[in-house]
């Protein structure tokens, strides 16, 4: 069964577009305008102070 919190399939990284077969736990997921958005260590690590702002993508 799967959680609604849990993605199905491959993951892409909506900044760089790395993929990943399952969710990493160094992934972050932020919710833009209702829809969830998923970024990989690297992009999550560069842009930390704008994601815990809880500023949209599109300001970073």
């Amino acid at each position: 069964m799967n959680d609604a919190r849990t993605p199905e399939g491959p993951l892409v990284c909506d900044r760089c577009g790395t993929t990943a077969d399952t969710l990493p736990l160094t992934w972050t997921c932020s919710v833009e305008n209702g829809r969830r958005c998923y970024y990989c260590e690297d992009c999550a690590r560069a842009n930390i102070r704008a994601i815990e702002g809880r500023l949209d993508s599109s300001w970073w």
